[in-house]
């Protein structure tokens, strides 16, 4: 079972082909033909394998930032190397050049999170610019990027801000010194446990204050360490008898020789592309072995699947998933409440007569399969956000770490002050520090940082002195925890093929269609003849209370179907070990999912810190971006120990600090709710009044939102891939980062300001000029406002508390964006269902696996239904709509 990771499933097809160059062109790019041979390992640009299934195609109105050095109209040429800049803080007007591999230097940065040629909003709110825009924030992502690449470059050293010091002339030293040390403290930079960097580590530490981490996962160790490095006194206190949380790589031996190492928990490194995780293997010395795609099926009977039939089944069932995209556009706000198995039973009602068991049978394990890739029954998930973090899948190979994982743990805990079978029931928490309470002992510090699985919030493990905010109760009741069991076997020796790392087994119960449906084989990495058999879905629920012996007999039916008809004997396994995750009291499951009603905001509100700075929250279901994998749970660790020395830092300088959401919103928190429902839009700008009169010197907050356009593949013809093949690749892979991502920046106006701007001729970019240039303002992140704007979004919010109610039947809920017009019009129309012939309105449901059964609606449904049955022989049994 792998508790943190989603698992890479074989033979993906592309799931985003907009994202990587066609394969069938003959444009290589040039930097791609001879990389640089140190970078070689980061430049892989194998298609990601997180989910078997195709993505749905969004297409936004959008536009770029000016004056990117990866922009169209710029080229790194001497003559185009000084333009005009809108920034008064710029002490230069040139475009910085550190040596001729911006690009390749720009997809390194790419992998490791950033945006090839802008800011996120993580570095806006840490204020590494003054002002958002301009020349300044150009210089600043190429010296970014530079810094970035040149310790990926040999990530067993220290990268020193006096290596820069040689080559980056002085009037640019405040922007490296601001790159430098964002990075450094954030953890983009200097992490793992290569000598160099352990050697950073204080023996004595400073005045910073003390530390408590409660759980020794990925998060808790990666945070640990670099708070011990910033100069914290740390302590971890974890519940078990190891180190590791859901990631256990536990030995199995015969007598007292070790013969495997079984992951019976987070197995796979979910794309090697910038994976930190990687980094810390390359530390180590490790090599990674890449999961290999070759996966056969086999029925139930034995037999291996038709591959004709395979390719088809697979085919028909990625378009599903392409479909059901499409309906939760359709569908607009409605989809939040409606589930992705809802969706999916409405297609697979419609043409459930033109398909033969057999492909039944292959469907029903790719449901399984996305079932084991989301830890979560189908029926549970988010239409509107099961996949929200698609956008942000590491790229790269998926990989074993051959002797397991656990080398990853033993490494980042080594030296790490850890008290074990200390398990936590009470935190409590003030502006003055925090006690931790783990049976009869208090441990008290100046912080504290919670690091249990979504699992053991939503049991009530741990109690809460005072209460979490109702907000953080709200997003842990809504986020989806769900459940992967695994059993893991170790032969005498190999009887399966050698040449496979997975193959997968079907069900003719679509209840048990999860159970062992999945294979993965580790004699190559685990140091013996071991088999582990995944069981997902339903069927891992169910699985908690099967015997283990039944359990392993099962198994070994399935085995020797598949084998003794070949001729091969199928031998007693001489040691097995069954998972029982969900009744694990230290996780109550394996990792996180959108549930149906949460969205991608609530990972976000896990996140927050509460107390005033002074307790905090990392793991895999407090990211957005990388939740469900072990990647996702080191880098929350590394953000949480950069948050934690903020609030220090803020705190030894006599400084108030913000408080963070308690059960009122932040002001970010306010201003991101206000702009659900703003009161102009024209463009890429929105504008939310703080009056409702027709004073033309009355306030208003314009906030401006960046993003990256979008051009499929199919659209660019292949003479412009051939021309433009660097300019082409860097705009698919910032499309490929971008493509949920939106950064918003800000500024206050006056209304009659705001209605001059949105009268501009020539779209955004002329706007965004006219703001700019004609009325000299500064767009800055939403924690650069200031105090004024405070004031203005807290009379909009009171302005709008005081008005009555609009009777409309649903509401907008977090993370739902407003309805453009055409949308809202397909949505009235699926509210109110259609006009019977009496002329008598349906009352609207949010059932969709029933809605078909209603004639009426076959005209919604028929707008995504599937254009290609599974069985092409029974095409005609389709119902005609």
């Amino acid at each position: 079972m792998d508790p943190s990771p989603q698992f890479p499933p074989p033979q993906n097809p592309n799931p985003n082909p907009n994202v990587f160059l066609d394969p069938n062109s003959d444009s290589i790019p040039n930097f791609l033909q001879n990389p640089n041979p140190n970078l070689t390992h980061y430049l892989s640009f194998s298609v990601p394998k997180k989910r078997r299934r195709g993505r749905s195609q969004r297409n936004t109105p959008s536009f770029r930032l000016p004056l990117s050095p990866f922009n169209p109209n710029y080229t790194d040429s001497p003559s185009n190397s000084r333009i005009p800049s809108s920034s008064t803080h710029d002490n230069s007007d040139e475009i910085i050049v550190i040596n001729k591999e911006a690009k390749t230097e720009a997809l390194i940065a790419l992998s490791a999170g950033f945006p090839a040629d802008s800011l996120t909003e993580e570095e806006i709110e840490a204020g590494v610019l003054p002002v958002i825009g301009g020349i300044e924030q150009v210089n600043y992502t190429l010296i970014r990027n530079h810094i970035i690449a040149k310790w990926r470059e040999n990530v067993s050293n220290w990268v020193n801000k006096k290596v820069f010091l040689d080559y980056i002339p002085q009037h640019f030293q405040p922007l490296l010194d601001s790159a430098y040390n964002y990075l450094v403290s954030h953890g983009y930079i200097n992490f793992g446990v290569a000598p160099s960097i352990k050697e950073k580590i204080s023996v004595e530490p400073s005045k910073l204050g003390c530390v408590i981490v409660i759980g020794s996962g990925l998060a808790g160790l990666a945070a640990a360490r670099q708070l011990m490095r910033f100069g914290f006194k740390v302590m971890v206190l974890e519940g078990r008898k190891r180190a590791g949380g859901r990631v256990y790589t536990k030995k199995m031996e015969v007598g007292n020789r070790v013969c495997a190492a079984a992951e019976l928990g987070g197995s796979v490194l979910t794309g090697t592309l910038g994976n930190p995780l990687g980094i810390v293997a390359r530390q180590l010395g490790d090599s990674l072995h890449k999961v290999r795609d070759k996966c056969p099926l086999y029925c139930m009977d034995g037999r291996p699947v038709n591959p004709d039939v395979d390719v088809k089944v697979e085919s028909a069932f990625n378009r599903l998933l392409d479909k059901a995209s499409q309906l939760r556009q359709l569908m607009g706000e409605v989809s939040v409440d409606v589930s992705l198995g809802a969706a999916l039973e409405t297609f697979q009602q419609v043409y459930k007569d033109a398909v033969t068991d057999e492909e039944m049978h292959l469907f029903n394990w790719h449901l399984a399969n996305l079932e084991y890739a989301n830890a979560g029954l189908l029926s549970n998930l988010s239409l509107a956000f099961w996949d929200q973090d698609d956008p942000y899948d590491m790229g790269g190979d998926h990989c074993f770490l051959p002797g397991g994982n656990g080398k990853l743990v033993q490494a980042l805990a080594e030296n790490v002050p850890i008290l074990y079978e200390k398990t936590v029931h009470t935190i409590r928490y003030s502006g003055d520090g925090v006690q931790v309470i783990a049976g009869n002992q208090v441990f008290e510090g100046d912080m504290a940082l919670c690091t249990v699985p979504l699992g053991v919030l939503k049991k009530g493990s741990i109690k809460f002195i005072p209460e979490l905010p109702q907000r953080k109760l709200d997003g842990i009741k809504r986020l989806g925890f769900g459940l992967l069991n695994k059993v893991a076997m170790l032969f005498p020796h190999v009887f399966w093929e050698m040449d496979l790392d997975t193959f997968g087994h079907l069900s003719d119960d679509p209840s048990r269609r999860g159970e062992f449906f999945l294979f993965y084989s580790y004699a190559t990495v685990a140091g013996g003849p071991l088999l582990i058999a995944l069981v997902a879905g339903e069927a891992a629920h169910k699985f908690e209370s099967m015997p283990p012996t039944d359990a392993v007999t099962r198994v070994l039916q399935i085995l020797k179907g598949i084998y003794e008809p070949k001729g091969i004997t199928v031998p007693e396994p001489i040691q097995t070990v069954c998972t029982r995750w969900g009744s694990d009291p230290f996780c109550f499951g394996s990792y996180s999912n959108v549930a149906v009603g949460a969205s991608g905001d609530d990972y976000d509100i896990l996140a927050e810190s509460v107390g005033d700075g002074r307790l905090f929250f990392a793991g895999e279901a407090t990211t957005r971006r990388y939740p469900a994998t072990m990647h996702g749970a080191f880098l929350s660790g590394l953000r949480e120990a950069a948050n934690m020395a903020h609030h220090a830092n803020i705190r030894s300088m006599n400084m108030k600090v913000d408080k963070t959401p308690s059960n009122a919103h932040s002001c970010a928190n306010l201003l991101a709710d206000l702009f659900r429902e703003p009161d102009i839009e024209f463009g890429s700008f929105s504008v939310i009044f703080a009056q409702k009169n027709a004073d033309p010197k009355s306030p208003a907050i314009l906030r401006v939102t960046f993003s990256e356009p979008r051009k499929r593949c199919h659209e660019v013809t292949k003479q412009d891939q051939q021309q433009h093949s660097n300019k082409l690749l860097f705009q698919q892979l910032q499309s490929h980062f971008n493509q949920q991502q939106q950064l918003h920046v800000y500024t206050l106006l006056s209304r009659q300001q705001v209605l001059d701007l949105r009268e501009v001729r020539g779209g955004d970019e002329m706007r965004l000029n006219y703001l700019c240039e004609k009325l000299g303002v500064k767009l800055v992140g939403r924690k650069g406002l200031g105090m004024n704007a405070e004031s203005v979004i807290t009379s909009i919010k009171a302005e709008r508390s005081n008005r009555k109610p609009v009777s409309t039947p649903l509401a907008l809920k977090p993370g739902v964006s407003k309805l453009k017009a055409g949308i809202m019009r397909r949505k009235l129309v699926r509210r109110a269902k259609v006009v019977r012939k009496s002329n008598s309105l349906l009352h609207a449901s949010t059932n969709v696996g029933s809605a078909i059964k209603l004639s009426e609606e076959i005209q919604i449904i028929d707008q995504v239904l599937p254009d290609v049955p599974f069985s092409g022989s029974n095409q005609n049994e389709l119902p005609n709509t």
